[in-house]
Protein backbone atom coordinates (compact mmCIF):
# COMPACT_ATOMS: atom_id res chain seq x y z
CA UNK A 1 0.00 0.00 0.00
CA UNK A 2 1.17 3.64 -0.39
CA UNK A 3 2.39 5.89 2.35
CA UNK A 4 0.36 8.71 2.16
CA UNK A 5 -3.44 8.51 2.61
CA UNK A 6 -6.19 7.16 0.70
CA UNK A 7 -9.58 9.12 -0.06
CA UNK A 8 -12.31 7.45 -0.93
CA UNK A 9 -14.29 10.30 -2.33
CA UNK A 10 -17.54 8.50 -3.49
CA UNK A 11 -19.69 6.98 -0.17
CA UNK A 12 -23.17 7.12 0.33
CA UNK A 13 -24.13 6.51 3.72
CA UNK A 14 -27.62 6.18 5.67
CA UNK A 15 -29.37 6.24 9.11
CA UNK A 16 -29.21 2.79 10.58
CA UNK A 17 -32.54 1.88 10.56
CA UNK A 18 -33.55 3.01 7.05
CA UNK A 19 -29.81 1.57 5.42
CA UNK A 20 -30.84 -1.70 4.00
CA UNK A 21 -34.24 -0.56 2.34
CA UNK A 22 -32.14 2.13 0.77
CA UNK A 23 -29.25 0.42 -0.27
CA UNK A 24 -32.09 -2.43 -1.97
CA UNK A 25 -33.37 0.35 -3.65
CA UNK A 26 -30.24 1.61 -5.56
CA UNK A 27 -29.70 -2.32 -6.12
CA UNK A 28 -33.40 -2.27 -8.17
CA UNK A 29 -32.58 0.96 -9.86
CA UNK A 30 -29.22 -0.63 -11.95
CA UNK A 31 -30.23 -4.04 -11.54
CA UNK A 32 -27.14 -5.51 -9.27
CA UNK A 33 -25.99 -6.70 -5.95
CA UNK A 34 -24.78 -4.36 -3.10
CA UNK A 35 -21.09 -5.55 -1.31
CA UNK A 36 -22.52 -4.04 1.86
CA UNK A 37 -25.36 -2.73 3.52
CA UNK A 38 -25.14 1.59 3.51
CA UNK A 39 -24.32 1.76 7.11
CA UNK A 40 -21.57 4.27 8.68
CA UNK A 41 -19.94 1.31 10.58
CA UNK A 42 -19.54 -1.42 7.34
CA UNK A 43 -18.09 1.87 5.58
CA UNK A 44 -15.46 2.14 8.07
CA UNK A 45 -14.81 -1.60 8.69
CA UNK A 46 -14.65 -2.61 4.88
CA UNK A 47 -12.89 0.75 4.18
CA UNK A 48 -9.99 -0.10 6.82
CA UNK A 49 -9.61 -2.87 5.80
CA UNK A 50 -8.83 -1.75 1.94
CA UNK A 51 -6.10 0.54 3.62
CA UNK A 52 -8.91 4.14 2.97
CA UNK A 53 -8.38 6.65 5.49
CA UNK A 54 -11.02 9.25 4.57
CA UNK A 55 -14.56 9.03 3.29
CA UNK A 56 -16.14 11.47 1.37
CA UNK A 57 -19.71 10.81 2.33
CA UNK A 58 -23.35 11.88 0.85
CA UNK A 59 -26.86 10.67 -0.02
CA UNK A 60 -29.23 11.81 -2.20
CA UNK A 61 -32.74 13.19 -1.65
CA UNK A 62 -35.93 12.53 -3.88
CA UNK A 63 -38.02 15.23 -2.93
CA UNK A 64 -37.66 18.81 -1.62
CA UNK A 65 -38.48 17.62 1.78
CA UNK A 66 -35.62 15.57 1.94
CA UNK A 67 -32.96 18.12 2.13
CA UNK A 68 -32.80 19.61 5.23
CA UNK A 69 -32.88 16.35 7.02
CA UNK A 70 -30.37 14.18 5.10
CA UNK A 71 -27.85 17.51 4.97
CA UNK A 72 -27.84 17.20 9.34
CA UNK A 73 -27.59 13.78 9.27
CA UNK A 74 -24.67 13.59 7.02
CA UNK A 75 -23.04 16.49 8.87
CA UNK A 76 -23.97 14.54 12.37
CA UNK A 77 -22.09 11.78 10.93
CA UNK A 78 -19.33 13.38 9.81
CA UNK A 79 -18.82 14.85 13.52
CA UNK A 80 -19.06 11.68 15.15
CA UNK A 81 -16.25 10.17 13.03
CA UNK A 82 -12.90 11.29 14.64
CA UNK A 83 -11.89 13.05 11.20
CA UNK A 84 -12.45 10.52 9.27
CA UNK A 85 -15.81 12.01 6.84
CA UNK A 86 -15.51 14.95 5.00
CA UNK A 87 -19.55 15.43 4.35
CA UNK A 88 -21.59 16.63 1.17
CA UNK A 89 -25.04 17.96 1.37
CA UNK A 90 -27.87 17.29 -0.89
CA UNK A 91 -30.59 19.95 -3.02
CA UNK A 92 -33.74 19.40 -4.90
CA UNK A 93 -34.54 21.89 -7.76
CA UNK A 94 -37.78 21.69 -6.59
CA UNK A 95 -37.09 23.29 -3.24
CA UNK A 96 -38.95 26.70 -2.47
CA UNK A 97 -36.39 27.36 -0.33
CA UNK A 98 -32.89 26.63 -2.33
CA UNK A 99 -30.72 29.54 -1.20
CA UNK A 100 -31.59 28.62 2.03
CA UNK A 101 -30.67 25.02 2.04
CA UNK A 102 -27.07 26.19 0.63
CA UNK A 103 -26.61 28.07 3.35
CA UNK A 104 -27.47 25.27 5.40
CA UNK A 105 -25.06 23.16 4.01
CA UNK A 106 -22.72 25.89 4.21
CA UNK A 107 -23.44 26.58 8.21
CA UNK A 108 -23.22 22.61 8.62
CA UNK A 109 -19.67 22.64 7.87
CA UNK A 110 -20.35 20.45 4.90
CA UNK A 111 -17.69 20.67 1.88
CA UNK A 112 -20.30 20.01 -1.46
CA UNK A 113 -23.06 19.32 -2.67
CA UNK A 114 -24.42 15.57 -4.33
CA UNK A 115 -26.95 15.47 -7.03
CA UNK A 116 -28.26 12.25 -8.73
CA UNK A 117 -30.20 13.14 -11.68
CA UNK A 118 -31.36 10.17 -12.96
CA UNK A 119 -33.06 9.15 -9.68
CA UNK A 120 -34.12 12.06 -8.79
CA UNK A 121 -35.62 12.48 -11.73
CA UNK A 122 -34.15 15.87 -13.94
CA UNK A 123 -31.94 16.68 -16.11
CA UNK A 124 -28.38 18.16 -15.67
CA UNK A 125 -29.59 21.47 -17.75
CA UNK A 126 -32.98 21.77 -16.81
CA UNK A 127 -33.78 25.18 -16.23
CA UNK A 128 -34.84 24.41 -12.69
CA UNK A 129 -31.24 23.64 -11.58
CA UNK A 130 -29.49 26.67 -12.84
CA UNK A 131 -30.27 28.56 -9.55
CA UNK A 132 -28.22 25.55 -7.94
CA UNK A 133 -25.43 26.02 -10.12
CA UNK A 134 -25.53 29.66 -9.61
CA UNK A 135 -25.65 29.55 -5.76
CA UNK A 136 -22.99 27.10 -5.80
CA UNK A 137 -20.88 28.68 -8.20
CA UNK A 138 -17.42 29.64 -6.94
CA UNK A 139 -18.59 27.92 -3.07
CA UNK A 140 -19.66 24.61 -3.01
CA UNK A 141 -18.26 21.69 -5.36
CA UNK A 142 -20.98 19.46 -6.91
CA UNK A 143 -20.35 15.85 -7.24
CA UNK A 144 -23.13 14.46 -9.46
CA UNK A 145 -23.71 11.42 -10.93
CA UNK A 146 -22.90 11.47 -15.08
CA UNK A 147 -24.31 9.05 -17.60
CA UNK A 148 -26.84 6.41 -17.59
CA UNK A 149 -27.96 4.27 -21.03
CA UNK A 150 -31.06 4.13 -20.84
CA UNK A 151 -32.12 7.47 -19.89
CA UNK A 152 -31.16 10.89 -21.18
CA UNK A 153 -31.09 12.87 -17.49
CA UNK A 154 -27.13 12.81 -16.89
CA UNK A 155 -25.18 12.41 -20.11
CA UNK A 156 -22.28 14.20 -21.23
CA UNK A 157 -24.38 16.51 -24.13
CA UNK A 158 -26.43 17.29 -20.27
CA UNK A 159 -23.41 18.24 -18.64
CA UNK A 160 -21.61 20.19 -21.30
CA UNK A 161 -23.19 23.44 -21.93
CA UNK A 162 -23.45 23.61 -18.03
CA UNK A 163 -20.08 23.47 -17.52
CA UNK A 164 -18.84 26.07 -20.34
CA UNK A 165 -21.98 28.61 -19.07
CA UNK A 166 -21.03 28.05 -15.36
CA UNK A 167 -17.19 28.55 -15.38
CA UNK A 168 -16.65 28.82 -12.32
CA UNK A 169 -18.42 26.20 -10.83
CA UNK A 170 -16.59 22.98 -9.99
CA UNK A 171 -17.89 19.23 -10.93
CA UNK A 172 -17.18 16.18 -10.06
CA UNK A 173 -18.27 14.18 -12.74
CA UNK A 174 -18.92 10.33 -10.97
CA UNK A 175 -17.70 7.48 -12.65
CA UNK A 176 -15.72 9.27 -15.20
CA UNK A 177 -18.29 11.45 -16.41
CA UNK A 178 -20.53 8.76 -18.00
CA UNK A 179 -21.29 5.15 -16.66
CA UNK A 180 -22.43 3.07 -19.34
CA UNK A 181 -21.47 5.56 -22.06
CA UNK A 182 -18.20 6.26 -21.85
CA UNK A 183 -18.03 6.86 -25.70
CA UNK A 184 -19.50 9.71 -25.43
CA UNK A 185 -17.28 11.19 -23.14
CA UNK A 186 -14.58 12.61 -25.64
CA UNK A 187 -15.53 16.38 -25.17
CA UNK A 188 -15.67 16.11 -20.96
CA UNK A 189 -11.81 15.69 -21.05
CA UNK A 190 -10.97 19.24 -22.39
CA UNK A 191 -13.12 21.23 -19.94
CA UNK A 192 -10.78 22.90 -16.93
CA UNK A 193 -13.53 22.77 -14.36
CA UNK A 194 -14.65 19.44 -14.25
CA UNK A 195 -12.81 16.84 -12.37
CA UNK A 196 -14.29 13.40 -12.57
CA UNK A 197 -14.00 9.63 -10.15
CA UNK A 198 -13.50 6.52 -10.96
CA UNK A 199 -16.22 4.88 -9.28
CA UNK A 200 -17.97 1.92 -10.82
CA UNK A 201 -16.62 1.81 -13.43
CA UNK A 202 -13.88 -1.07 -13.21
CA UNK A 203 -16.75 -3.73 -11.81
CA UNK A 204 -18.74 -2.85 -15.47
CA UNK A 205 -15.68 -2.47 -18.07
CA UNK A 206 -12.78 -4.21 -16.34
CA UNK A 207 -10.03 -1.70 -15.21
CA UNK A 208 -8.09 -1.74 -18.39
CA UNK A 209 -10.79 -0.86 -20.34
CA UNK A 210 -11.03 1.99 -18.66
CA UNK A 211 -7.40 2.88 -18.60
CA UNK A 212 -7.41 4.76 -21.81
CA UNK A 213 -10.31 7.11 -20.53
CA UNK A 214 -8.73 7.93 -17.62
CA UNK A 215 -5.56 8.82 -19.39
CA UNK A 216 -7.42 11.07 -21.72
CA UNK A 217 -8.22 13.02 -18.49
CA UNK A 218 -4.87 12.97 -16.74
CA UNK A 219 -4.30 11.91 -13.56
CA UNK A 220 -4.82 15.52 -12.24
CA UNK A 221 -8.19 15.31 -13.09
CA UNK A 222 -9.47 11.43 -11.45
CA UNK A 223 -10.79 11.22 -7.79
CA UNK A 224 -10.92 7.49 -6.60
CA UNK A 225 -14.08 6.25 -5.01
CA UNK A 226 -15.55 2.67 -4.38
CA UNK A 227 -19.22 4.25 -4.83
CA UNK A 228 -20.00 2.32 -1.06
CA UNK A 229 -22.09 0.51 -0.10
CA UNK A 230 -22.33 -1.13 -4.00
CA UNK A 231 -18.07 -2.68 -4.61
CA UNK A 232 -15.69 -4.51 -2.39
CA UNK A 233 -13.13 -1.58 -1.18
CA UNK A 234 -10.39 -4.20 -1.05
CA UNK A 235 -11.18 -5.20 -4.74
CA UNK A 236 -11.56 -1.52 -6.14
CA UNK A 237 -8.22 -0.60 -4.77
CA UNK A 238 -6.46 -3.65 -6.22
CA UNK A 239 -8.06 -3.13 -9.53
CA UNK A 240 -7.09 0.49 -9.36
CA UNK A 241 -3.01 -0.60 -8.40
CA UNK A 242 -3.55 -2.78 -11.64
CA UNK A 243 -2.80 -0.15 -13.74
CA UNK A 244 0.00 1.52 -14.74
CA UNK A 245 0.04 4.93 -13.75
CA UNK A 246 2.99 6.34 -11.74
CA UNK A 247 3.56 7.11 -8.56
CA UNK A 248 2.94 10.25 -8.79
CA UNK A 249 -0.10 9.71 -10.15
CA UNK A 250 -1.53 7.41 -8.65
CA UNK A 251 -0.48 10.24 -5.61
CA UNK A 252 -2.98 12.51 -7.05
CA UNK A 253 -5.64 10.51 -7.99
CA UNK A 254 -5.69 7.96 -4.63
CA UNK A 255 -5.24 11.55 -2.12
CA UNK A 256 -4.19 15.08 -3.62
CA UNK A 257 -6.93 15.46 -6.14
CA UNK A 258 -9.96 14.87 -3.64
CA UNK A 259 -8.41 16.93 -1.24
CA UNK A 260 -8.33 20.00 -3.03
CA UNK A 261 -11.57 19.52 -4.74
CA UNK A 262 -13.33 19.25 -1.39
CA UNK A 263 -10.75 21.46 0.85
CA UNK A 264 -10.35 18.60 3.25
CA UNK A 265 -7.98 19.16 6.06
Amino acid sequence: MPNYPIIDAHCHIYPDKIAVRATAGTERFYDIHAFADGTVSMLLENGEKAGITHYVVQSVATSPAQVSGINRFIAESVAKSNGKMTGLGTLHPDSPHLKEDVEEIISLGLHGVKLHHDIQGFKIDDYRCLKIYELCEGRLPILMHTGDHRYDFSNPNRLLPVLRIFTELTVVGAHLGGWSVWERTEELTELPNLYVDCSSCFPFRGAQAMLPIMKHYGAEKILFGTDYPMWSPITEIKNFMSLPFTEKERELILYKNAKKVFRIN
